[in-house]
């Protein structure tokens, strides 16, 4: 039992409030029945004029009770026992002035004794059956000094201490096995509130959209997958599956009738979901239904990505395979050039060298596109970064022109360094191939785009053909007879590995092609 306000559980002050009223309600019936009975609870005037003034005086005492209960002092175990011992003096005063046990109050104080052991949960019943003994003792000790008591009135105030203990040891076994119950109930709830916890989390972290429909159609759980396929906003235990998706709510309702006939229609290119459903049962009987929502373009984007994954496995092996027959005939092709004699032999030989080399550096390409998932990203000043690459850049290819270069001093940029500078250097070698070859041709440009930076690579040349736009970044689209096709697909797959998007910028003269990095400007 709780020894401060602060610690009694709010629940033990209600009860103790309801007691009190009780209490209240038990001293004004005694107080009317004095009055309105024929003959009161006393034979004598007098006796009956005293009930009256003990009972108001004990209403006044209930009204102070009632003061500390809602101020909550002094702590519940020593308020509870002083209203008790009251409520025990209050008893045995009216049954002494009633003429004793005769009067029959004595087995008022058996509800009282209850309906303590119950409100304290049991601690103090055994103490509060003692003081009501020991109350009951002293009054009959009182009578038989100094009125003529009978020696036979003993046995009745033993029965009534003995009703006082059982009843006592009654309320303290009730309240154990309530206090039990109630152990027993908040563990339940607390498990039961962990479990929803967890199942809420496990829904909202699933990919798929989450519904949980009751008999009724309600909507009871729900995460914001769901919400986003469905394009709705739903609350839970209100909300109607009919009422925001009726094709939905048909396919529920054949679905619990028997009718499997709910995949969807490949030609269908309006649906977007395909609903799963499973049955929420409590023993044999159904209580809800669960509908797994399975967004229809991320599944065609993951089949398109588990056949990606094994093409390129498929081409690194056959890349492999390649390479060592294809060095052997650059080999024999170098040979037989040092050996021919006429111009019609060492251009034929020539022709086979350079497509050697084509073949080569297309399977190069094909091993690196293998290995663009190694990436390992470090956050690169773009400034500092892209004033190294510009120098390296023209002293590695001969270019004697300036490169414009725009970069804000703060740009940072999360990327695998050796990869960005294979990304740029293909952009910037294909814009230099097609510009103007002049001062500032060629640009690189680092503004911000929304919530991250971009870098633009622009040349002043014919630009890309309007025919061509959608073909630039399949694989072995070439304009060049000696491209390999290759540059600006493994680019953007290097570019998507690092969380980053490479696309093309239409612009009024010349291409542009923009990356933009993850995260945010500085």
């Amino acid at each position: 039992m709780p020894d401060t306000p602060q610690s009694a559980p709010d629940a033990f002050w209600r009860s103790a409030k309801i007691f009190n009223l009780f209490r209240a309600t038990m001293v004004a019936a005694l107080a009317v029945a004095n009055w309105s009975l024929e003959k009161g609870l006393s034979f004598e005037l007098q006796d009956r004029v005293s009930i009256s003034w003990v009972s108001i005086s004990y209403l006044g005492l209930i009204a102070l009770y009632t003061v500390c209960l809602r101020l909550r002092w002094p702590n519940f175990r020593l308020l509870l026992s002083v209203q008790v011992g009251s409520d025990i003096l209050f008893i045995v005063g009216l049954m002494h002035i009633s003429g004793g046990f005769q009067s029959g109050i004595a087995l008022l104080l058996l509800p009282y004794l209850a309906a303590a052991g119950l409100i304290s949960r049991g601690r103090t019943t055994l103490f509060h059956a003692a003081m009501a003994s020991i109350a009951l003792l002293a009054q009959q000790g009182y009578l038989m000094v100094f009125d003529s008591a009978k020696s036979s009135d003993w046995f009745q105030v033993s029965m009534v201490s003995i009703a006082c203990f059982a009843t006592a040891w009654l309320a303290h076994r009730l309240a154990s096995y309530a206090t039990e119950s109630e152990r027993l109930a908040a563990r339940r709830g607390n498990e039961l509130a962990n479990m929803a916890q967890i199942n809420r989390l496990v829904i909202q972290d699933v990919s798929d959209g989450v519904l949980v429909i009751d008999e009724l159609g309600v909507v009871r759980q729900f995460n914001q997958q769901a919400e986003r396929l469905l394009g709705v906003g739903m609350v839970a235990g209100r909300t109607k599956l009919s009422e925001f998706s009726p094709a939905l709510s048909r396919a529920l309702n054949g679905w619990r009738e028997g009718d499997s006939t709910l995949a969807p229609d490949p030609n269908n290119s309006n649906q977007r979901v395909r609903p799963r459903f499973m049955p929420v049962q409590v023993g044999s009987s159904a209580t809800g239904t669960v509908i797994f929502l399975e967004d229809i373009e991320r599944l065609r984007r993951e089949a398109q990505q588990i056949k990606l994954a094994a093409l390129g496995r498929l081409t690194a092996n056959i890349a492999h395979e390649i390479r060592n027959p294809l060095s052997a005939i650059g080999h024999a092709a170098q040979l037989l050039a040092e050996d021919a004699s006429d111009a019609a032999s060492k251009r034929m030989t020539q022709i086979i060298i350079d497509n050697t080399k084509r073949l080569d550096r297309m399977v190069r390409e094909v091993l690196d596109l293998n290995r663009r998932d190694r990436a390992e990203p470090v956050d690169i000043r773009l400034y500092e970064w892209l004033e190294r690459f510009v120098a390296e850049f023209r002293a590695t290819e001969g270019i004697a022109a300036e490169i414009a270069l725009d970069c804000p001093q703060g740009a940072i940029a999360r990327f695998d360094e050796g990869q960005l500078h294979q990304v740029v250097w293909n952009l910037c070698r294909n814009g230099w191939r097609y510009c103007s070859q002049q001062d500032g041709a060629l640009s690189l440009k680092v503004a911000p785009l929304g919530d991250a930076w971009a870098l633009q690579v622009r040349d002043d040349g014919a630009g890309v053909p309007l025919e061509d736009v959608g073909k630039l970044f399949e694989p072995f689209f070439t304009t060049d007879s000696k491209g390999t096709g290759l540059g600006l697909y493994i680019a953007r797959e290097i570019c998507a590995g690092n969380d980053s998007v490479l696309e093309y910028v239409p612009v009024s003269l010349g291409a542009c092609f923009r990356i933009t990095f993850s995260g945010r400007p500085a």
